[in-house]
């Protein structure tokens, strides 16, 4: 991609492209040519039907995409000059729309602050991904099957490769490590524009890849992750490969998550580093076990796994998290605090989230949980979170997590309103029941005989 960040003019700019969010996270985009393309659009933006967006009723669908210019970018593309601008949404009335992902964030930070916990919360987000020279599949009423390939040796196309064990990827080197070139134009393309790359690296599974970003504040680094994960698909697609984020793409695999780490800041400073427990500090210790606390009911784990593949991932012996633990140094842990910082540095990360999690709904949840912990004075060792065989196994199936959400949601309340929760859950059980409902090609392998 060739893209840049916007350098204020607009004389210059052919099209406007209007990036909004639909309720799952997924960037949609209405595109303004350079003729209509006035300060009267990027005041009062333009009327849009967001009931294609899953959000709102056809009855009561109209609404207002206005763009929000400190997210905007340059793409150059087929000859012609891109402005792309992240929208907020209003209802026609004048009010911003309380369901919309941004504002969510929004008002989970405005809470963060009447609190009195913190001024910030700062996210680092690990990307992890699967790419893909080919793939096919299908769900219909009289077949259904997947078939992908990997030059990395995965699939019949690839058989007479040489090749490395499938579980044996962990930081490989180039010519095992086949996709180098394309995770450095796509980390080339986020830092034209300004998403902050930490590094990134062959993972675990033979095509499976990472791209960590740096620490943001919440509501800057939902955006990145959504603009990178779009980014890096199209970077992907000009190199005529796929990249999927599907936690569990690959059967007896490493799955993707998405880990993120954490802390909260006041006055410019962390308030996560002290003397207490692994040199956390009450707050850090209080916080860590709202987090817990929540993910054990599986209200949590509704916005940060909400899909039936992520309880694919979310299995022992993959080093994806099943339980309410948290330890230093740890990956088996939910809630790890990494080994290799220095003193003063201390931070948790999250390690049970998955790219299936629309990210401002994943990051304010996680945020409202740990503030919870914060108000309550939570004690994770008093909850045995300390001890990596306490039996407390989170909920793992899409309906047992949505269900938790709905015995277990007042701490969402100060950014989630009661009727994007209730929306949320009928969303996904329609999916689950989608799933769930389908027979497998397994389900034939191991019953179909007579």
């Amino acid at each position: 991609m060739n893209i840049r960040k916007y350098d204020g003019k607009l004389e210059s700019v052919d099209f406007l492209d209007m990036l909004m969010l639909d309720i799952y996270g997924n960037i949609r985009h209405v595109t303004v040519p350079k003729g209509y393309i006035n300060e009267k659009v990027l005041k009062q933006g333009i009327g849009f039907d967001a009931s294609n967006f899953g959000f709102a009723k056809v009855t009561k669908s109209d609404m207002l995409a206005r763009p929000d210019m400190t997210t905007a970018f340059i793409e150059e593309k087929g000859g012609h000059s891109i402005l792309h601008v992240l929208c907020d949404i209003y209802l026609i009335e004048g009010e911003l729309f309380d369901q919309y992902p941004r504002y969510v964030a929004r008002k989970t930070l405005e809470h963060l602050k009447n609190e009195k916990i913190a001024d910030d919360a700062k996210m680092l987000v690990e990307l992890e991904f699967h790419m893909f020279e080919d793939v096919n599949y299908a769900a219909d009423y009289s077949h259904s099957y997947y078939k992908i390939q990997s030059a990395e040796g995965i699939g019949t196309d690839y058989d007479d490769l040489p090749r490395f064990n499938i579980h044996k990827g962990y930081h490989r080197i180039y010519p095992d490590d086949r996709y180098f070139n394309v995770r450095n134009d796509i980390v080339v393309a986020l830092e034209a524009v300004g998403i902050p790359v930490k590094y990134h690296h062959h993972e675990v599974g033979a095509a499976q890849l990472e791209i960590e970003l740096n620490f943001m504040s919440i509501l800057e680094a939902a955006d990145k992750v959504s603009l990178t994960k779009w980014i890096a698909c199209n970077v992907a697609n000009e190199h005529g490969l796929f990249i999927t984020f599907m936690p569990k793409p690959i059967y007896k695999a490493a799955g993707n998550g998405m880990h993120v780490h954490q802390f909260l800041e006041k006055k410019g400073k962390t308030i996560f580093a002290g003397s207490e427990l692994h040199g956390l500090t009450k707050e850090a210790l209080a916080y860590t076990a709202g987090l817990l606390d929540h993910s054990l009911t599986g209200s949590l784990l509704a916005f940060a796994n909400p899909s039936t593949n992520s309880y694919k991932r979310l299995v022992p012996g993959y080093e994806a998290p099943v339980s309410a633990t948290f330890a230093k140094a740890s990956r088996e842990a939910s809630v790890r605090i990494p080994g290799y910082l220095s003193k003063g540095e201390e931070r948790i990360e999250y390690r049970t989230g998955d790219a299936t999690a629309n990210i401002y709904y994943f990051l304010s949840a996680m945020v409202l949980a740990g503030v919870d912990g914060i108000k309550k004075g939570r004690d994770p060792v008093a909850s045995n979170y300390d001890d990596p065989h306490n039996g407390k196994v989170f909920p793992l199936s899409l309906n047992a997590v949505l269900d938790g959400l709905q015995k277990d949601k007042e701490y969402l309340k100060p950014a989630f309103p009661e009727a994007l929760i209730n929306l949320w859950v009928k969303i996904k059980k329609d999916e689950a029941e989608y799933v769930y409902n389908a027979p497998t090609p397994q389900e034939y392998e191991l019953y179909f005989k007579c």
